[in-house]
């Protein structure tokens, strides 16, 4: 069964940045896809950011600009940097991993929590 663990989150103020990190236990070339969906409050589960096998990476409108998804296959390990965080940021964020690119084969993280508040 693959674990991914995630790391990073809190509380950071307007403005700031933070990254989070997302460890799986084998290795990420298996996967076709990784990303970061969040979920706010009362809201449905939005895209963040995928990253495909090959490293092309696209983003949410909303966050473009602001965040960038990577990953380093030596550390089987992808990250989600976010700059100049906005109050509407605020949500629970969580890594998947996606063998197939269809979600026939997913696996997701325990989910962050990323509050931006003064």
């Amino acid at each position: 069964q693959v674990q991914l663990v995630q790391s990073g989150g809190g509380l950071v103020q307007p403005g700031g940045s933070m990254k989070l990190a997302c460890e799986a236990s084998e290795n990420i070339n298996t996967f076709v896809v990784m990303g970061w969906y969040r979920q706010a409050p009362g809201k449905q589960r939005e895209l963040v950011a995928r990253i495909t096998r090959g490293g092309s990476t696209v983003v949410e409108d909303s966050v473009k600009g602001r965040f960038t998804g990577s990953r380093d296959n030596a550390r089987d390990t992808v990250y989600l940097q976010m700059n100049s965080l906005k109050p509407e940021d605020t949500a629970v964020y969580y890594c998947y991993a996606d063998r197939t690119g269809w979600f026939q084969d997913t696996y997701w993280g325990q989910g962050t929590q990323v509050t931006v508040s003064s």
